[in-house]
């Protein structure tokens, strides 16, 4: 299963009819969205049947717990793969923004369900969603303590950081969405409220990226 304009390749040893279910999903979602979403508009889209469907998934929030968290890995390996170590900081952020954006302009309803549906799913999904929010914690402070960082005497991000610029960015990807804006247009903001958080404290940082553009 895969997301347009983000080439990863499907797990080794996937299961086939697993793979058309959550691509069938993810088509249903861009169609109908999740809540109007039902089995049958998945085996629909996937060209199988109920029983092929239950024979892999419990139900319909269970395949979307499985959809949101190999979308958030696959976003998490584009991020780091678009992103120089070696390169100015603000440059950095600025691969990381544009891979970020790039993914969810693949696949906005998708994007939009991880934020707005997912927390909605209560008790079953707070584990795969402490993962996700790990796993893009961990690729947070991964990116700011590359040599780049360091070369500009940058300490690398905390947590608590991490926390508030994913809450942040995910607000602002939702309302763009929610109003039909175009997601590339958060490029520049999401930008600078990075850029300004990870270099907190540092005032050479700013006279830096000033003298870099």
């Amino acid at each position: 299963m895969g997301s347009p304009g983000v080439d990863v390749p499907r797990p080794a040893g996937a299961d086939p009819f697993r793979e058309r279910l959550l691509d069938g999903l993810a088509e249903s979602i861009a169609e109908r969205g999740y809540r109007d979403t039902t089995v049958a508009d998945i085996v629909r889209h996937a060209k199988t049947s109920k029983r092929t469907f239950y024979a892999h998934f419990a139900g319909k929030n269970e395949c979307l717990l499985d959809l949101l968290d190999i979308e958030n890995a696959r976003m998490v390996e584009a991020i780091r793969a678009a992103v120089d170590p070696h390169g100015h900081w603000h440059t950095q952020i600025e691969q990381a923004i544009d891979s970020y954006v790039r993914t969810v302009a693949a696949r906005p309803t998708i994007w939009l369900t991880w934020i707005r549906e997912f927390p909605a799913l209560g008790d079953a999904a707070r584990p795969t969603q402490r993962r996700e929010t790990q796993r893009l914690i961990d690729m947070l402070m991964d990116l700011t303590r590359s040599p780049g960082f360091r070369e500009a005497g940058l300490p690398g991000i905390t947590r608590p950081l991490a926390l508030i610029l994913l809450g942040g960015l995910r607000e602002l990807t939702a309302y763009s969405l929610e109003d039909g804006e175009d997601i590339r247009g958060i490029a520049d903001t999401a930008v600078a409220a990075c850029a300004a958080l990870v270099s907190r404290g540092y005032p050479g940082a700013h006279q830096q990226a000033r003298e870099r553009a």
